[in-house]
Formats: C-alpha cells, structure tokens, sequence
C-alpha cells in the first residue's frame, strides 16, 4: 500500500477493508506534523511510517485520534510523537484495557470480529494505551 498524495502538506494511507485497518491522514505543517489516528496495531502503524519514509516525510510529532474504535487507538502505543485525545475516549481505553487482561474477553473479541482476528493472528498482543494529552 502507498502513500496517497492530496497536497505538498496532505497525504493519506488508504484504507485495508481485510483487517479493517482505517484510513491514516498526515497534514504536514511549517512547524509541526500531524496524523489522523494511529491505526489498529504496531504492524499498521509500521506499514503507515514506512510509506512516509519512502516519499521522504518525516514521522508525526502528534498523533490525534478522533475516536476509541478499536481499528483508530490499538496502534497508540507504537506511534513516534504524542497522542492527543477525547477524556472520553480515554475512558473507553482504560476499560478495554482492563478487559483485555482477561483471555477470554480476547477470545471473544476474534470470534466476533473476522478483520481484528486477521490483524491479531498468532497471538499477537493487544495492547491499549491512553493519549498523553487529554481534552
């Protein structure tokens, strides 16, 4: 998968229906860097650093997330920069991250959910953090 370009300052890695790995923006500012999400896991969050390599772009100083949905925050911990988010939202990763402590919640989770389970085979890690800074 490539980096799509919409502008010198905008760029966006599409989105992966099969893991259901959202779309990634990167808005390029004089000063600082942003992306859009951090993605559904260290594997996406890689995928996604490495076509900003390749068109030469420098990894994000903040990382924003616009919701708690599983496949936008469980690549949190794996993004360069800081994480910014809702209170609510970090209300929503201190209870998964909680859940997750228990195997069968995990099990459930990749029963009922195909794509989390493609994105999540041979047990590999969940792992759930909360942004650093909050609103």
């Amino acid at each position: 998968m490539e980096l799509k370009k919409i502008s010198d300052r905008v760029f966006y890695y599409p989105h992966q229906p099969e893991t259901d790995r959202p779309l990634l923006a990167y808005l390029k500012g004089e000063k600082i860097i942003l992306a859009v999400d951090a993605g559904n896991s260290a594997d996406h969050v890689d995928e996604f650093y490495k076509s900003l390599e390749v068109e030469g772009l420098k990894k994000p100083d903040f990382t924003v997330i616009t919701h708690w949905h599983w496949d936008h925050t469980f690549g949190m911990h794996h993004i360069h920069g800081l994480s910014i988010a809702h209170h609510k939202t970090n209300e929503f990763l201190n209870n998964e991250r909680a859940k997750l402590l228990d195997r069968e919640y995990i099990q459930f989770l990749k029963r009922d959910d195909e794509r989390l389970a493609k994105e999540y085979v041979d047990n590999k890690s969940m792992i759930v953090v909360l942004s650093d800074i909050q609103f």
